[in-house]
């Protein structure tokens, strides 16, 4: 039978006091950046070293720069931030988070997602909504500014709902999707509409994707998923109709349901990829698998 162990999410982790207060403080950030712990990152990936972030003094960084240096936060008197950097050195080793998220303490997985959740929305917001006028950075990187008519922009986190799907025999129901590589299989997962509650939102993409109506649906938790600015918002529904599952054809490829023996025999054989480690998907069904997961559901793992 299943675990009853609190549902693992390794990005949800989270050691470092954002300490928001701080950031309209432009004194302290500025005294405080010498002496920071600070990690660099470009285009979804950051410095590193042997599957670690690598940090660095700021003083090595040169002097503070307010556009493209972003406070963290604070922890055990130590301050952090992220450098955005433009160019790409070649003498140093740059990998995503993807790539080295399973490696990482809670303290770094916690900082790493909050650094690559910012670096992506400045990527991607250099002009005002409102007027199209440029933006600049401000409030140590947690905000940006609009030049022309004094707006102020916020970073976006997008709802997403992430739901594992169980019929009356605890069997699993797991999709493909057409993008995906060959037997990589996954739970179903969507965006949260205008003026829809998570609830409805599971029913709907459920409905969608696999057929299936849900009588149960139970909150298992949230992980930030900055890839890049979701919030994955996991839950567990149970199934009446599960003779009506379909893949939709159009998102979904294909569907198969799985009891714990399918599973580790597919694995076994290499007819199923699951997700990677650091992702909600493959917590939840390690959580549903029990006792042996974590001898059983090896071999290989994809992000896409």
């Amino acid at each position: 039978m299943a675990s009853n162990k609190p549902l693992k999410l390794p990005l949800a982790v989270a050691e470092v006091d954002r300490s928001a207060h701080l950031r309209s403080d432009e004194a302290y950030i500025k005294s405080a950046w010498p002496n920071a712990l600070v990690l660099q990152f470009i285009s979804e990936k950051f410095v590193s070293h042997s599957n670690q972030l690598t940090f660095v003094k700021g003083a090595s960084l040169g002097e503070y720069d307010s556009q493209s240096d972003y406070f963290l936060g604070v922890k055990d008197g130590e301050n952090f931030f992220l450098r955005h950097i433009s160019n790409q050195t070649s003498n140093l080793e740059f990998k995503s988070l993807r790539e080295i998220g399973s490696y990482l303490s809670p303290r770094d997985i916690g900082l790493a997602v909050h650094a690559q959740g910012l670096a992506n929305w400045h990527s991607k917001h250099p002009r005002c909504s409102l007027c199209g006028g440029p933006t600049a950075v401000v409030l140590a990187g947690a905000v940006r500014r609009c030049s022309a008519d004094q707006s102020e922009h916020y970073p976006r986190t997008d709802g997403a709902i992430i739901v594992l799907i169980k019929d009356d025999k605890d069997q699993v129901l797991l999709g493909r999707q057409k993008i995906w590589p060959k037997h990589r299989f996954s739970t179903f997962a969507g965006f949260v509409e205008p003026g829809e509650s998570f609830e409805h939102c599971v029913i709907r993409e459920v409905r969608e994707e696999a057929g299936v109506e849900l009588t149960k649906i139970n909150y298992l938790g949230s992980q930030p998923w900055p890839f890049p600015a979701s919030l994955m918002i996991a839950f567990e529904a149970v199934t009446n109709t599960p003779e009506l599952a379909r893949a939709d054809g159009d998102e979904i490829e294909e569907i198969r349901w799985f009891s714990r023996e399918d599973m580790k025999a597919a694995i076994a054989d290499k007819s199923l990829i699951l997700p990677l480690e650091i992702s909600v998907a493959r917590q939840m069904i390690k959580a549903w698998y029990g006792d042996g997961a974590e001898k059983d559901l090896v071999g290989d793992q994809s992000w896409q």
